[in-house]
């Protein structure tokens, strides 16, 4: 009954974080997106998703994708990976 309980668990998972991966067209915003949305990025796991939300949080808006750079786990390889499929907007207040 455990394991049953884990994989519908996983499937529900699974199955939201499909439902909010990046479409064609579709980008993710640095300064607003959610761990969980940050995730849906190639390469970007948990830990890298809260590194990116933690240092927003702590330094203030992105002012550009490559200041993504600044952030651990971000590298040249790995920005450029998602530098498609992210974008900056700023929350106008």
């Amino acid at each position: 009954m455990k394991n049953i309980k884990y994989c519908i668990l996983s499937l529900c998972v699974a199955l939201f974080m499909a439902a909010g991966a990046v479409n064609a067209g579709d980008r993710i915003n640095i300064n607003t997106a959610t761990v969980v949305q940050l995730q849906t990025l190639t390469g970007i796991g948990h830990k890298t998703a809260t590194a990116i939300v933690d240092y927003r949080n702590t330094h203030g808006l992105f002012g550009s994708i490559d200041a993504l750079r600044k952030v651990k786990g971000i590298g040249k390889n790995r920005l450029e990976a998602i530098r498609d499929d992210v974008e900056v907007t700023h929350i106008s207040e």
